[in-house]
């Protein structure tokens, strides 16, 4: 169990071959980091976690795990295509 969080903790391990970490010149804890960046990443996209337990679960802030995701070529912000058509609408007639 996880003393601060209270949270039980579970390691699962996924084997990537030797190949890949030298193709990616990373050295293995920013590997590591990379991979458990675009898995927490994906998981808020898909609305599965929130940002602030993807940021705890990296030891950052909420403004610091947005600003990972947009350098890292995730969505920041969450629109659904209506609520992007609705909004546009009144700078469209703008025009």
């Amino acid at each position: 169990m996880n003393e601060i969080t209270g949270a039980t903790h579970m390691d699962v391990v996924v084997e990537f071959p030797e190949r890949l970490l030298l193709a990616t010149k990373l050295e293995r804890g920013s590997f590591q980091y990379q991979v458990m960046l675009y898995t927490l990443g994906h998981f808020y996209q898909q609305g599965k976690i929130s940002a602030g337990y993807a940021a705890q679960l990296l030891n950052c802030d909420k403004v610091t795990f947005y600003r990972l995701l947009s350098e890292n070529g995730f969505s920041v912000i969450d629109y659904d295509e209506t609520d992007l058509e609705m909004e546009a609408q009144p700078l469209a007639s703008k025009t």
